[in-house]
């Protein structure tokens, strides 16, 4: 499945189907121009990662590299333009430091690609306290849970999970058409070598680290991954609500009745998806890596929907073609981490939404108000979850607070809306401790800090429950 209607022809061929029966839609024709860029993704990101089949840690280096080198060079390499086709993006172009390394404005897609100009599919993902996401999986079991008991699809990283690791999350951006648009290694490997840190890279890897092009673009992947590993910049834990985890402050009573409300089945449910305890000390990730199909509105705002046969089907497609026969996942998108979710400018995989509340809101109302949430025409009526071909609406997450029909009352209202954004606020990185308690943070960001190897630091609780 290629992320259109059922029926349709399929649009990652050489030739291009006639859409002249589409021209009342306006931007068509660029539509068609990004599903085949899609289709450019798809094939040449599958290409490069398949050009090296060495275990990836293996040490192929002249020297041992140091985590500290390592993680100021991912640092150098995040912050460069240079390293795009265009010159004009980096990484933190659309991983915004300042929003928790997720999308930098409330646009629903981000514009890159060979000359900075060419919109993407999805919304950009937060970076953010993906240090214990798990490799990909059809069949996810908890290590401590029923051994019987199969989840579904679970882990890897992006909306889609095609990215099973860190540094394969990095490669990807490196090579998309819509994002940093490099032809291939050599190009990647040749600005790098160029870069006013090259010899930083010789001092971390050995002076011949550049002479074959596959082990530098590895130390290239693997400084990035490293960066992005760093626990006092990705994963520092010192969110308000982690200082109440810690006992160390009170949360306001909106705040606590956010919780409460996000906790309890028979309210928000949010818990399902969104673990909030912690668990054998660590702190919770509020993710359960896991993949869900929420019915969110299309976005007229995102230029490849200007093509109404277009649907980004998240598991199936177009993106990730391995699970394109896997008709069940069609509309599935991995479920985010729900820290630092206040800071987004934009929601979903498709950046509908702009405003926290009206996420809260929608899953409130999504199925006893949808005529507020889903399009309808100047004649037609309004389509429910229209942003999935017919034949997929079935994959739509229907348990709790999803198990209403219209005209019914929500599970939750709107004091509960208000508290629940209250609640996620404390979610978000920076909380400044009162003075009690600012000796605490000191200590654990310079564990973090001096943290000698990756593991060490995974969001284990510092300090003991009292």
């Amino acid at each position: 499945m290629w992320g259109l209607r059922a029926g349709a022809a399929p649009r990652c061929t050489s030739g291009s189907p006639s859409l002249a029966h589409n021209n009342r839609f306006r931007g068509v024709r660029a539509a068609a121009m990004t599903m085949a860029l899609i289709c450019t993704a798809a094939s040449i990101v599958c290409a490069v990662a398949l050009t090296d089949d060495a275990p990836f840690y293996a040490n192929s280096f002249e020297k041992v590299p140091a985590s500290a080198a390592m993680t100021a060079l991912g640092r150098e390499l995040f912050f460069d333009a240079s390293l795009s086709a265009s010159g004009k993006v980096a990484c933190a172009t659309c991983h915004d430091p300042k929003r928790a390394f997720g999308p930098p404005n409330d646009v629903p897609v981000q514009r890159a690609g060979s000359d900075g100009r060419r919109p993407g599919v999805r919304a950009v993902p937060s970076l953010t306290y993906s240090q214990n996401v798990p490799p990909f999986t059809e069949h996810y079991v908890e290590d401590e849970g029923d051994d019987s008991l199969d989840q579904g699809p679970a882990g890897g990283r992006t909306w889609d999970g095609r990215a099973k690791s860190a540094h394969d999350q990095a490669r990807l951006p490196l090579f998309s058409p819509f994002e940093m648009a490099n032809p291939g290694v050599d190009a990647v490997v040749a600005k790098v070598e160029r870069a006013h840190y090259a010899a930083q890279f010789r001092d971390t890897f050995g002076g011949h680290v550049f002479d074959d092009k596959t082990t530098a673009f590895k130390a290239v992947l693997l400084v990035l991954e490293t960066f992005q590993q760093s626990p006092a910049q990705f994963y520092p834990y010192d969110s308000k609500y982690d200082a109440y985890l810690r006992h160390q402050i009170s949360l306001s009573g909106s705040e606590l009745r956010g919780l409460a409300a996000f906790n309890d089945p028979a309210k928000g449910n949010c818990v399902r998806c969104h673990p909030s305890a912690m668990r054998n000390g660590a702190f919770p990730q509020f993710t359960d890596f896991g993949y869900a199909a929420v019915g969110a509105p299309r976005n007229a705002a995102i230029p490849a929907n200007a093509d109404r046969r277009y649907y980004d089907l998240g598991l199936c497609g177009p993106l990730r073609t391995d699970l394109a026969a896997e008709k069940q996942y069609c509309g599935l998108f991995r479920t985010p981490s729900l820290r630092n979710t206040a800071l987004r400018g934009v929601y979903f995989h498709n950046g509908v939404f702009r405003q926290l509340e009206d996420v809260v809101r929608f899953y409130a109302e999504r199925d006893t108000a949808p005529e507020k949430w889903y399009s309808r025409g100047a004649k037609s009526p309004m389509v429910k979850f229209d942003d999935l071909p017919a034949d997929y609406r079935s994959n739509v997450d229907t348990q709790a607070p999803f198990d209403r029909q219209a005209g019914a009352t929500p599970a939750f209202n709107d004091g509960d809306i208000a508290d629940i954004v209250a609640f996620l606020r404390t979610l978000t990185d920076g909380y400044e401790l009162p003075p009690s308690g600012r000796s605490l943070r000191k200590m654990v960001h310079a564990a973090a800090e001096n943290t000698s190897t990756l593991a060490t630091i995974t969001g284990v609780a510092l300090i003991s429950s009292p």
